[in-house]
């Protein structure tokens, strides 16, 4: 059954509706005017004359919607005002926003610029690190959820599929929620997405925006799918020269197929990207191709990992809330070609922290000094390598236990 048109809804509750502003997997979309107030919102709405068991489903995901999103209050995160039920309509209230979707800033021929690709990127993982902090997960990152607005700020709409970790309301079985060109590979194998889920889905968006071109393509859904779980993409810098070793190696952190590798906290990918921001808007002039490494200050980039933080990453297995779930491991060999080196995770680790010291760069060269030539010492040398065989053997115990 259709949703019902405007002409046939002149208003919800006390909402005047005024336009339709579009169309979704779960409803239409309003523009309408709250009298008590005298504010412009946006309405979205699901209609409810569905069959029994149906009807509550989708009635059990809206609230559950409106609990999530209702109980969030960040810049980053469009607000939810109000919640209720006219006839066989539900609603959820929003403020209206006046901005456009990233989807369309990613449909035009060029590229999003490097400094504002970072800032949108930076903006969306300061709004998914509150939602994690209070227990919400999106689950559906992508360009249509993401709203720019004409002063550069970002916000993040539609947490219609967000699954509270308290929630009691589960997915019908054998459905799989989010966009596949933007899912996660346990999400792609069926295993229950967290927040390192959100976490992959914007290092997709990120390097689309860096890239000018999406790092999972195909003819079909499936195509996709695959190459999510089982391709490794080249960096953006084997796309884009002019793109930064830093943003290579936080990208890589990001799309790390095994979710114990990829960044564990949405907050200190927000304290990277920034530093990436801060970083890119200090140059001057625009950077030449491979230099912009050169910009690091001494602490702007990514903290060491300690001894114990180092050895519990390497020791952690990912813990699944269904018996059926089964680890996802990695080819012994990528079948992509030409993947660039910077996407190896432990690499990708160790130039994060070599920045972090504040590198020396070569002018002729392209790529940022190793920590030899920083001048470490045999002791560090001698910790980082009992630190990896810690983690090693700490790995191999739970295996055979």
């Amino acid at each position: 059954m259709e949703t019902p048109q405007t002409a046939e809804l002149p208003q919800l509750g006390r909402y005047e509706i005024l336009e339709e502003l579009g169309r979704g997997a779960m409803g239409v979309v309003y523009k309408a005017h709250d009298p008590l107030l005298d504010r412009l919102v946006a309405i979205k709405t699901i209609h409810m004359a569905l069959e029994g068991s149906e009807a509550a489903q989708y009635g059990a995901r809206f609230q559950q919607e409106a609990r999530a999103a209702g109980g969030l209050n960040h810049p980053n995160i469009v607000t939810v005002h109000d919640i209720g039920k006219s006839g066989e309509v539900a609603y959820l209230a929003m403020e209206f926003i006046e901005g456009v979707e990233l989807r369309s800033l990613l449909r035009t021929r060029e590229r999003v610029p490097m400094l504002k690709a970072v800032q949108i990127a930076a903006q969306i993982a300061e709004g998914l690190a509150y939602a994690h902090e209070h227990g919400v997960v999106h689950r559906d990152i992508k360009p249509p959820n993401i709203m720019v607005l004409p002063n550069g700020l970002v916000k993040i709409t539609d947490f219609g599929i967000a699954r509270m970790r308290t929630s009691v309301v589960q997915t019908q079985a054998g459905t799989m929620m989010g966009s596949p060109k933007y899912m996660s590979p346990e999400q792609v194998i069926g295993q229950r997405a967290d927040h390192r889920s959100d976490i992959f889905a914007l290092g997709i968006i990120l390097y689309e925006m860096l890239a000018g071109s999406a790092p999972f393509t195909g003819e079909s859904v499936t195509a996709i799918m695959y190459q999510i779980v089982n391709f490794a993409p080249p960096a953006p810098s084997a796309v884009q020269l002019d793109v930064p070793e830093m943003l290579d190696a936080i990208v890589a952190k990001m799309l790390v197929k095994k979710m114990d590798e990829r960044y564990q906290s949405t907050a200190e990918l927000a304290r990277d990207l920034r530093a990436c921001e801060h970083a890119l808007a200090a140059a001057a002039p625009a950077p030449a191709p491979r230099a912009a490494a050169a910009a690091f200050s001494d602490g702007a980039g990514p903290a060491h990992l300690d001894n114990e933080a180092r050895d519990a990453m390497h020791a952690q297995t990912v813990i699944n809330s269904r018996s059926s779930d089964t680890a996802l491991s990695a080819p012994a060999e990528s079948p992509a070609r030409g993947v660039a080196r910077a996407f190896d995770s432990n690499e990708a680790t160790m130039r994060i922290a070599a920045l972090t010291t504040g590198p020396e760069v070569d002018p002729n060269a392209s790529t940022v000094l190793g920590p030899a030539a920083r001048g470490w010492s045999w002791r560090d040398g001698a910790a980082l390598a009992l630190s990896a065989l810690a983690g090693l053997a700490a790995a191999a115990l739970i295996l055979l236990g």
